[in-house]
């Protein structure tokens, strides 16, 4: 598929092709050393290469290729699903996408198995992935079934019109009812398998809101309108509120969970072909909610 972007603004090439085609600026280098981008008709092969406002550029999107990642008959939750996406409900404990030590179990190989296509920007490890949840956490995914799709939810994700909500219990009782998180968050100094509120950082924003003060604890609803990597466990330990049940970012001597108490309870988005507007919910599995049973304050 043939995409032609112009530019608006000053900026590098590979800036432009990933703004422009909802994709990493990692995915968009690669497709320019490849040669698949002209620049002004001419092939444009190095990533940082400058581009002025006005310039044409031709970007030939890859065909996708066929997954290496092998299909598994796992266990999920398929909340919707049509020819263009699909949202799941991805359980606590399985990874997004194979990466590292974890090639089998994930919700990739699951989804290969349980649906009928998946797009292929995400390349041969992250077919139909166009946005991640922790392994840790669980709850509402969305799965976009081809590239078109694909795009189109990026290009939402990117702009902020996907509202994405979490339910999460915290450590601490909450002062006030409700917040702004507004911290950058980067790759932390100290631990580079962290992420870190930095001076450096990606712009990140966090709106929670108190629904429920529990004994040590609260529950919250939080939406996130950024989505960087850990965003709401390092944003609510910046504020010494750290998710409960986090073993990384999470109180040594904390409230005993079983799990990370982290949910995706609720997505709202734009269908990329009907336009029509689309919201699901998932309640939280069992053990979270048992969890919230055991630190509920009795009423008198």
């Amino acid at each position: 598929m043939m995409k032609t972007l112009t530019a608006e603004r000053a900026a590098r090439l590979d800036v432009l092709v990933a703004a422009g085609c909802g994709v990493t600026r990692s995915q968009a280098a690669r497709w320019i050393a490849a040669g698949l981008c002209e620049l002004g008709g001419k092939a444009a092969t190095k990533a940082g290469t400058a581009v002025k406002p006005g310039d044409s550029v031709a970007v030939r999107i890859p065909e996708p290729k066929p997954a290496a990642v092998e299909k598994e008959e796992l266990p999920i939750n398929i909340l919707y699903q049509d020819s263009d996406l699909a949202v799941v409900d991805k359980p606590c404990g399985m990874v997004t996408h194979p990466a590292g030590g974890n090639t089998t179990g994930t919700l990739v190989n699951a989804l290969l198995y349980a649906l009928d296509g998946l797009s292929g920007i995400g390349g041969v490890q992250r077919p139909g992935i166009v946005h991640r949840l922790d392994k840790d956490t669980s709850g509402i995914m969305l799965v976009a079934k081809n590239d078109r799709a694909h795009l189109a939810l990026s290009r939402q994700l990117k702009d902020r019109s996907v509202e994405k909500h979490y339910l999460a219990v915290v450590e601490g009782g909450m002062k006030e009812t409700g917040g702004l998180i507004d911290k950058p968050i980067g790759r932390s100094k100290r631990d580079r398998k962290k992420m870190a509120v930095t001076e450096d950082g990606r712009p990140s924003q966090t709106e929670w809101r108190l629904l429920e003060p529990l004994r040590g604890t609260a529950l919250l609803d939080v939406r996130i309108l950024t989505g960087r990597t850990h965003q709401i466990r390092v944003h609510m330990q910046s504020i010494h509120h750290p998710v409960a049940g986090d073993p990384v970012y999470g109180l040594k001597n904390g409230v005993k969970a079983p799990r990370l108490m982290l949910h995706a309870h609720t997505l709202a988005f734009t269908h990329p072909r009907t336009g029509e507007y689309m919201r699901f919910t998932a309640p939280p599995p069992a053990e979270f909610e048992e969890t919230l049973r055991k630190l509920r304050i009795p009423r008198e």
